[in-house]
């Protein structure tokens, strides 16, 4: 049964009292990325996230524009909600918009501005723990700072500071896609922890150079997101998208040879692409991105699945990997 399966790894965020498995559930296909998602199915792929011994959920009002805050919290209202860890983000707002906007398919008469002052960050926090049905989030991030870094630290930052302080919040961190912008974001201010997407996986691994170190220095642990690079990495056929858009003949030759390696050694190319920022010392947990329940139960199957050494030797030595990457 499914209560029957042995709990991933729990791995403290920082020195702080909030903890992640080792993998954990990221919901923005749930706020209807690209394609709309039934609430029935979006409830059902929480739970199997939940059988399965994730305890780790991430979402963010950007995301379907509160759809997927809302379709998460009614989701953990079945289960034991104690036990998992919520981290939501700040840094947008939302407004009156008519119309499916940017990557989100569906229309709930909403979508998500930049606003990282100190007044929109305690509105974003008010209405993440009205959506998400909760009186205390876990862990709060801010929302891709990129261009807005100055106002993000003056704003959103000192706002979260103080969430921290007053218990309303666990741990604090951005959530970024970017690495020397994040690396400005963390040398700046104290945080416990970044999500970071796409920047340590098969076919990226320019974390390595600052962020990583940087994050081992200052004892920030990182949530390792978007490891299959949007996409790429799960099925790298013609048309597949590398972040967020097509993959470029280069791109997707490179994922074509890591895919040819793995198959050489009997190995699902998604096992590898799960299984190998995980590795990295500075890494607490991943996040895989689901919109069913089979997506979830997939992506658990891959991460457990049984990968011989010599597959990241072979990696390393056509130097499709990083010399100095940590293997699992």
């Amino acid at each position: 049964m499914a209560d029957e399966r042995p709990a991933l790894a729990r791995r403290r965020l920082g020195d702080t009292d909030v903890s992640v498995t080792a993998v954990g559930l990221g919901c923005a296909p749930l706020g209807g990325l690209f394609t709309p998602v039934d609430p029935a199915v979006a409830e059902a792929t929480v739970k199997a996230a939940w059988d399965g011994g994730i305890r780790h959920f991430d979402t963010a009002p950007h995301y379907g524009a509160g759809l997927s805050e809302e379709r998460l919290g009614s989701a953990l209202t079945n289960l034991r909600r104690g036990e998992a860890a919520v981290s939501t983000k700040l840094g947008r707002v939302l407004v009156d918009h008519e119309g499916p906007w940017d990557l989100w398919a569906e229309d709930n008469g909403k979508a998500s501005a930049f606003d990282f002052s100190y007044g929109a960050a305690d509105e974003a926090h008010r209405g993440s723990l009205a959506r998400l049905g909760l009186d205390r989030i876990d862990i709060g991030l801010i929302h891709d700072p990129d261009d807005h870094r100055d106002e993000a630290v003056a704003g959103t930052y000192r706002r979260l500071a103080e969430l921290k302080r007053d218990g309303a919040v666990g741990a604090i961190g951005i959530g970024m896609n970017s690495t020397g912008a994040a690396a400005d974001m963390l040398a700046r201010a104290d945080f416990d922890v970044a999500l970071i997407a796409g920047r340590y996986t098969l076919l990226d691994q320019s974390a390595l150079a600052e962020l990583y170190p940087l994050c081992r220095d200052r004892g920030v642990s990182v949530i390792a997101a978007g490891v299959f690079n949007s996409g790429i990495l799960a099925d790298p056929r013609p048309g597949a998208t590398y972040q967020y858009t097509a993959a470029d003949p280069g791109v997707l030759a490179r994922a074509r040879a890591v895919a040819r390696i793995c198959a050489k050694h009997d190995v699902p190319l998604r096992a590898a692409a799960l299984q190998f920022p995980a590795a990295h010392p500075a890494v607490a947990s991943i996040l895989i991105g689901a919109r069913t329940p089979a997506e979830v139960e997939d992506a658990l199957a891959m991460f457990a699945h049984p990968i011989p050494g010599a597959l990241w030797h072979d990696l390393k030595r056509t130097g499709l990997l990083a010399e100095e990457a940590p293997l699992p």
